[in-house]
């Protein structure tokens, strides 16, 4: 049996999600809530961050590393080339993304939504454990205080994520306005990790998540203005997820 620990609301839970379904892959999630789940990671690994992948024995812990024990375990639909040169292409997109796109959409979109809790505590307690709803409503108070500390999270910063996450999506764009991937002839685990970590851009319904529509000022109206520059993002959720 393959679990999957993650928060639904993950961009990078999502990237680990979209790599076992590619991969025709059986597993079971479980739903962690944002907080608590910290003693239950550590029970299992070194960090107290998701997605954590259990096989077996195996603990295997962040986006990038269960991409490659996925595809060392499992052959089929390989998502990292053979050849040297293509890997080493593909693994400095996905390191581009994964620094570039993640942490700063994630700056970005909690800078609005922690001013939210009747929009976000649904998001976190989705198809969680029963209790959630009620634990959360009494604990995201201090979770919205940690959570900002932790990640740096004020208007200065926020203001720099969009910033540089308009540059990353900008680098994206110019490639693939010339290939129809980001590498090779075929679609890879770089083409994964930048449609994964931008899809709350885009909130497809592959990504498993109901998101509320509108969201809240001024996230929509970025949403809203950037659209068509994420048109390949809903493609390849299309096409491949």
């Amino acid at each position: 049996m393959i679990t999957l620990y993650q928060f639904p609301i993950s961009h990078f839970c999502e990237k680990a999600r979209w790599a076992l379904d590619y991969k025709k892959i059986t597993y079971e999630t479980k739903n962690l809530l944002p907080g608590p789940h910290v003693k239950q990671v550590m029970s299992m690994a070194k960090r107290p961050e998701v997605p954590v992948l259990k096989h077996e024995k195996n603990i295997i812990q962040n986006s990038n590393e269960i991409i490659d024990y996925l595809d060392k375990t499992f052959a089929d639909n390989a998502l990292t080339p053979e050849d040297e040169e293509s890997r080493i292409k593909v693994l400095e997109w996905e390191a581009f993304v994964d620094k570039e796109v993640g942490p700063n959409l994630r700056t970005y979109f909690y800078h609005t939504l922690l001013e939210h809790p009747k929009l976000l505590i649904p998001i976190f307690t989705y198809k969680g454990p029963w209790y959630g709803k009620i634990f959360m409503k009494f604990f995201f108070p201090a979770l919205r205080v940690k959570m900002l500390k932790f990640m740096r999270i004020n208007n200065e910063t926020a203001a720099q994520a969009k910033q540089d996450l308009r540059c990353a999506i900008d680098k994206l764009n110019h490639r693939l306005s010339e290939h129809e991937f980001l590498v090779g002839e075929h679609f890879t685990r770089a083409d994964l990790a930048a449609a994964s970590l931008l899809a709350p851009l885009v909130q497809p319904e592959k990504y498993g998540l109901p998101w509320p529509s509108p969201l809240p000022l001024p996230l929509q109206q970025t949403i809203d203005e950037w659209q068509d520059d994420l048109v390949w993002v809903r493609q390849l959720y299309d096409k491949y997820r």
